[in-house]
């Protein structure tokens, strides 16, 4: 039996640019190799993989009403018919890529902060999502619905759905009420899946199996906490203390944006399958390994 699957969160426009170094002075001008216009953000990331992995899932999110959120809703159409139209533009996130592997993002705060709980519980069907698992993601760019994340846990728990959670990173930084507010989310999620970075803010640990229990600490105890180790792979802990890892393969890479979605995507879609959590975590290594390798990209064998 197929577990099913759902996805809330962020989809935005991303423009990729890049390998750009040194950063360009003030007034000045650079020519790149590499650009990307597509359907982005981490809800649309993780929903763009599950699709091309042949997955069944539901996902609820928006966008703004103009020219890029008529052609995001038809890029994930038919699973965006219900989704609300913000009376905003479109959030837009320019990732500039470095040769080093690091990227910077230029991001408008645009429709994304105006999607609500009502929104989003009006455009899942919950009854059809009981048992399985939801991805929650993009919470420091969706500031109304996050406001209202106890709400959508108390709903996901009593159709047994159980939460998985990518915090992402938080445009101003993990100070106090930041941290805190992310703690609160941790507590209450299934499933915690973060980078190396964000694991170290959270769980005031830099090792990295002292990272993975630190941050099931947060969990209460419970739960499977995956750290996504780019190049190097991913890690996980599980609910009764048991640490894996899966490498990642040598690729030469392309573009590591929404590298993290796709794993996620994929670590979930083999969960809900019925696969191992070593089976699953290897499925995301290998499918993001090969999304960040393709040009356009590809994340199913073959």
């Amino acid at each position: 039996m197929v577990l099913p699957l759902a996805v809330i969160g962020n989809v935005n426009v991303d423009l990729v640019l890049g390998p750009v170094a040194p950063w360009p002075l003030p007034g000045s001008e650079v020519v790149v190799d590499h650009d990307d216009l597509r359907i982005g953000g981490s809800a649309a990331n993780s929903a763009l993989a599950l699709q091309a992995l042949g997955a069944e899932f539901q996902i609820a999110a928006s966008t703004g009403n103009d020219l890029y959120g008529r052609w995001m809703r038809e890029g994930l159409a038919p699973r965006s018919a219900a989704w609300p139209v913000a009376d905003a533009a479109s959030t837009v996130s320019v990732g500039i890529t470095h040769p080093n592997g690091e990227r910077t993002f230029l991001t408008t705060r645009g429709h994304l902060a105006e999607l609500t709980w009502a929104q989003v519980e009006a455009t899942l069907d919950w009854k059809r999502l009981a048992g399985g698992w939801l991805l929650l993601c993009g919470g420091f760019l969706t500031d109304a619905l996050a406001r209202d994340y106890d709400r959508l846990f108390d709903r996901a728990g009593a159709h047994g759905i159980r939460v998985a959670l990518d915090t992402g990173w938080p445009p101003d930084g993990w100070n106090g009420g930041t941290l805190e507010r992310a703690k609160r989310w941790i507590s209450r999620a299934a499933c915690l899946l973060v980078n190396e970075v964000e694991a170290a803010s959270l769980s005031g640990e830099t090792d990295g199996e002292g990272g993975l229990r630190g941050l099931r600490g947060l969990m209460g105890g419970a739960g499977i906490a995956v750290i996504k180790r780019g190049p190097e792979g991913a890690a996980l802990i599980d609910g009764d203390g048991a640490v894996l890892s899966a490498g990642a393969p040598r690729v030469r890479v392309l573009d590591t944006i929404g590298a993290g979605d796709v794993l996620n995507a994929a670590f979930l879609c083999a969960l809900a399958r019925g696969d191992s959590l070593q089976q699953a975590l290897e499925l995301g290594v290998q499918t993001a390994s090969r999304a960040v390798s393709t040009a356009p990209r590809r994340y199913a064998a073959g």
